[in-house]
């Protein structure tokens, strides 16, 4: 979303009376602003989506939609809202509530057109400052998604010469080298596999935050999906010992997603499920439509996650103190992938668990609307 300067924003004012529509607008005018009116919430919040308003102006009482029901929905649509709120019911009871709904300030009527450009004025550069926060703040994030991704790519390179190092050496000495040397051999190429994926895992969401990553907005089958992602997994289920079941109906809508991104995220969960689980547990993929949203699930029977730790996993390097050890290692970088790749989409994930009982991850992800006609797979 393109943010114009605050000065060169529209001022918008939702009010169900046309005189007092009129009387705001001439008053802002005079004042240098720029001044859209509208005379009910509907028609006021199609204005707000397109995205280039500035402060907001409502009415607290109107008929149809109220004045409280289009603060939340500005909440949802605009990034950093500032609204005052004209009412005629000026008890304390009715400001506070506004102003927990999301509403900066309020002004009773009846009201001073001095009155009213002293509350714009303040509404005015408080709209400033936020959006000049808004840009450090994204200003900030994109240096330290270009640091992540320089650092991340000086490291790559070194790190994978010395495996490939590793790998020689331990081909042509074969027996040569006494068992000892062998397992610090191994545990290095381990520790450096390790650190390899870390990077990936550094790049991927530097890729995801950047929105360079989930780029594509195209119907995916979860159902196409899930066996290619559950083949690639099978010979870690038979070493593991632990059963991989597909339950994903084969007659499902798609979803609205890049494939790619999709199966990398199906991939991660399936991943630790296989990791954190039992021998002789299992891992089932099911799916099912809620809606306009389909849920997929990936079930492992594993030690299960404590309810603290249910937000934490999400976390960038976070790991369950005391948790069971996951056989093959782990960056802590799969879940956060997973979750930003579901937020990307327009989605959500979340977490069920219980000690001793397994997790349950379910990813939401919003449905195509309308019939959808897909023809090909899920990607490579």
């Amino acid at each position: 979303m393109t943010t114009p300067p605050v000065d060169d924003a529209p001022i918008i004012v939702i009010d169900d009376d046309e005189a007092m529509r009129r009387a705001c607008e001439a008053t802002l005018r005079r004042a240098g602003h720029a001044v859209e009116t509208f005379p009910d919430g509907p028609s006021g919040l199609q204005r707000i989506q397109k995205g280039d308003a500035g402060l907001i102006v409502v009415d607290l009482k109107m008929p149809g939609m109220s004045g409280m029901e289009v603060i939340a929905r500005v909440k949802r649509i605009h990034p950093d809202p500032v609204i005052i709120v004209i009412t005629g019911f000026a008890t304390v009871g009715a400001a506070v509530e506004a102003m927990r709904a999301g509403a900066y300030d309020f002004i009773p009527k009846p009201f001073t057109a001095e009155e009213l450009r002293v509350i714009i004025s303040r509404g005015m550069e408080r709209l400033r400052l936020a959006r000049e926060a808004r840009r450090l703040r994204e200003e900030k994030e994109a240096q330290a998604r270009r640091f992540v991704t320089f650092v991340s790519h000086q490291l790559q390179s070194p790190l994978g010469a010395v495996r490939q190092y590793l790998d020689v050496l331990c081909h042509q000495s074969g027996d040569a080298i006494p068992p000892p040397q062998q397992q610090w051999i191994e545990r290095s190429r381990e520790k450096i596999n390790d650190m390899l994926d870390m990077i990936g895992g550094w790049l991927t969401i530097a890729k995801v935050e950047g929105g360079q990553f989930a780029t594509e907005r195209m119907p995916v089958l979860w159902q196409d999906v899930a066996p290619r992602v559950l083949e690639s997994f099978a010979e870690a289920a038979l070493e593991n010992h632990v059963t991989l079941r597909n339950d994903v109906p084969t007659d499902l809508p798609p979803v609205v997603g890049d494939a790619p991104a999709l199966k990398m995220l199906l991939a991660n969960l399936v991943s630790n499920a296989l990791k954190y689980n039992r021998p002789g547990g299992s891992v089932r993929i099911a799916a099912e439509v809620e809606g306009s949203f389909m849920a997929l699930s990936v079930t492992d029977t594993g030690a299960g996650i404590a309810p603290e730790h249910h937000e934490r996993v999400f976390e960038e390097f976070y790991r369950v103190p005391g948790g069971a050890a996951c056989r093959g290692g782990g960056t802590g970088m799969g879940l956060p992938i997973c979750k930003r790749i579901a937020e990307e989409l327009g989605g959500r994930i979340t977490l069920t668990s219980r000690p001793g009982e397994g997790s349950t991850f379910t990813v939401v992800l919003p449905r195509t609307p309308g019939e959808v006609s897909y023809t090909g797979g899920a990607g490579s």
